[in-house]
């Protein structure tokens, strides 16, 4: 008798795992391409890695982004703000009409929603970060100007 509840038991333990883990979806490592970042939305060499799983990308878009030494994104501006993490290296951030601000390995950057501003690897180190940003009405992103060499170079 005692076997057959333990075996029960088990039963609806696992029955309920299984269900539970049903709306957990997981995207094994490398199931995406790196992909280079557009020509008309990154200056230099800069890879992407999107991290997605299910229907996430429907939320908010997140990727790893590797930037070689000078990349740097183009001036946008995220209808919901990002976040970023800096994982390895160190690099800029700007915010139009601000001078730039130095980040490094370990800092979390949060960008208003709306803001103008661009990011990337500093002059002579590459930099990697995780770029969190919010989906609303289908958008994430809103991509202006290249910043051109004279900016980029400005203090």
């Amino acid at each position: 008798m005692r076997k057959n509840l333990a075996a029960a038991g088990a039963s609806l333990l696992m029955g309920a795992t299984v269900a539970h883990a049903q709306g957990i979806q997981i995207a094994p490592a490398g199931m995406t391409p790196t992909i280079l970042g557009a020509a008309q939305n990154f200056n230099g060499h800069v890879a992407v890695d999107i991290k997605a799983a299910g229907d996430s990308g429907k939320h908010g878009s997140v990727g790893m982004v590797d930037f070689a030494p000078g990349a740097r994104t183009a001036w946008h501006t995220h209808p919901v703000g990002q976040l970023l993490v800096v994982t390895s290296g160190n690099g800029w951030v700007q915010e139009e009409g601000r001078l730039r601000r130095e980040i490094r390995v370990g800092d979390v950057v949060w960008i208003e929603a709306g803001v103008k501003h661009w990011h990337g690897a500093a002059r002579t180190n590459g930099m990697r970060h995780l770029a969190i940003a919010y989906v609303q009405d289908g958008k994430s992103a809103d991509w202006k100007e290249l910043v051109s060499d004279e900016q980029y170079n400005a203090r």
